[in-house]
Formats: C-alpha cells, sequence, structure tokens
C-alpha cells in the first residue's frame, strides 16, 4: 500500500525504504521532529501530510479510493482478509493502514499483533520479506516471519493473572548427568522416559547433586534418574524415589518398562 501511494506521490522507490523509516517514526514523534530528514530525502513536507492521512485510514474499501483501479496490494489485502475470515479469525483482524514496519526488507503485508485491552505495546510483529534469504546470498525463496517481545508477553500475562509457575510443576523424573562426557547418555534416558509417557526434567549442566535433589523437590519430581560414569559402564541409572528416599539400579534398555511399571503402580 505504502509502495503505491509513495508512487502516486512521486516519490523515487529508491528513496521508498528511508520514507517508510521516517513515516514509522510519526507514531512516537510529530512532524516538525522529522523536517531535516525530509529535506535531506529531498521530499517535501507535503508529500508525507499526505501519505499520513492515507495511513489514517482503517478499511481497504477506503484505501481503494485513493489507490490505482488494478492496484496489487489492494488486491493481496483483500484476499488476507477472504482467508482470514475462512479461518474463522476475521473477527480477531483489523486493518490499519498506519502500521508501517521500519524494516526495510519487508516486501509484503505487514502485521502487528496486540492484546486484546490494547493496552500494551505490540506483542508481535512481522510481515512478508521475499527477497531477505536472496540478499544473504540464499535461493530466492518467498518467507512471511515475526518476532516478539518476550517482556511484553510477561506483562501481559501478568495483567491477566495467568502467568505460570514453574514451581511444582509435577515432573515424573528429573534426569541428571554427573559430566559433560555423559549428557548425550543423559539425553537418551530422557528420550525413553518420555517415549514411555512420562513429563521429563533434563538437566544439561554442571551442577551438584545436592542442587538437583533440592530442584526436583521443588518442582515436586517424583523420581530422580542419576547417570553415572560407574553406573553407565554396567549398562544402567541410579533412580532415586524421592518420596520413599529409596535408590536403585535400573538398565538403561530397561527404561521404558520401568517407567511404564511405575504408571501402572501409581494408578
Amino acid at each position: 500500500v505504502i509502495g503505491e501511494v509513495l508512487t502516486e506521490l512521486g516519490v523515487p522507490e529508491e528513496k521508498f525504504a528511508a520514507t517508510c523509516v521516517l513515516v514509522d517514526k510519526l507514531e512516537k514523534v510529530p512532524l516538525d521532529a522529522i523536517q531535516g530528514e525530509l529535506e535531506e530525502l529531498g521530499l517535501e513536507r507535503s508529500m508525507i501530510e499526505k501519505l499520513t492521512d492515507v495511513l489514517t485510514n482503517t478499511s481497504i474499501e477506503s484505501i481503494s479510493a485513493v489507490l490505482p483501479d488494478d492496484s496489487k496490494a489492494v488486491q493481496e489485502l483483500t484476499k488476507l482478509f477472504d482467508l482470514c475470515n475462512a479461518y474463522g479469525i476475521g473477527d480477531w483482524i483489523m486493518f490499519d493502514a498506519s502500521v508501517v514496519r521500519g524494516l526495510a526488507y519487508y516486501t509484503g503485508v505487514v502485521f502487528e499483533a496486540f492484546d486484546r485491552k490494547g493496552v500494551l505495546r505490540a506483542v508481535a510483529g512481522g510481515g512478508r520479506y521475499d527477497k531477505l534469504l536472496e540478499t544473504f546470498g540464499g535461493e530466492p525463496t518467498p518467507a512471511a516471519g515475526f518476532g516478539f517481545g518476550d517482556a511484553v508477553i510477561v506483562e501481559l500475562l501478568k495483567e491477566r493473572n495467568v502467568l505460570p509457575s514453574f514451581e511444582g510443576s509435577g515432573y515424573d523424573s528429573v534426569v541428571f548427568a554427573m559430566s559433560e562426557d555423559l549428557y548425550g547418555v543423559a539425553i537418551e534416558v530422557a528420550s525413553k522416559l518420555r517415549a514411555a509417557g512420562q513429563t521429563v526434567d533434563l538437566i544439561l549442566e554442571k551442577k551438584k547433586p545436592k542442587w538437583v535433589f533440592k530442584h526436583a523437590s521443588r518442582n515436586e519430581a517424583k523420581f530422580c534418574v542419576i547417570v553415572a560414569g560407574n553406573e553407565y559402564e554396567n549398562g544402567e541409572v541410579s533412580v532415586k524415589d524421592l518420596s520413599a528416599g529409596e535408590q536403585k539400579a535400573v538398565k538403561i534398555d530397561s527404561l521404558e518398562d520401568w517407567a511404564t511399571e511405575v504408571r501402572s503402580t501409581n494408578n
């Protein structure tokens, strides 16, 4: 849309990206604040004023009125909204011509996601960038993507009082390797337990066993599975029942059977 409007206003194509950056700034600063930058680009103030007038439109119909009849931008937007309606998410999508992503690599529709109340800043933002991979030496590949802000999401979850607490998540087992060279074995052990239906917390960090047991207890895990050198040489791991305080060796090849037996016993 902006590209077509800029063309209509007589802005050279090589200045599109820089102009978009300036327009993006207008959300935070008044037009007077970027007057100098406009002059450096050789743009008249009237061009930006006309562009900002267009960007206040909130419907595809109103945009259609200021763009050519065969506008590809309008066709793409119309198709996008038709698809959103077909997916049943039309009520969650609104057209806003003022959304101008500051990065110059976008080649199509851009979008921003907000919380329903519209109180916080954008939770996520992205768009279409068909030439991005090609720019960095890759094969020409149509693409779309987005980035999101974890800080905004945390604030949103706090405001809704739905921020999860990972304390007491209730893992079935915590798997821990005593040394870095056993990380691969620990991954294998965790995979076997997960395949048997267990929820597993896999720790691939240099931690002392005391910390691991405390972590397992804090998260209300039922078992702690320790991968250590001596046991591994025998094809075994140590499994500690955290509620009973008992520890035993279990063959790695029999872990899935053990997990199935434990589940049936607890049920």
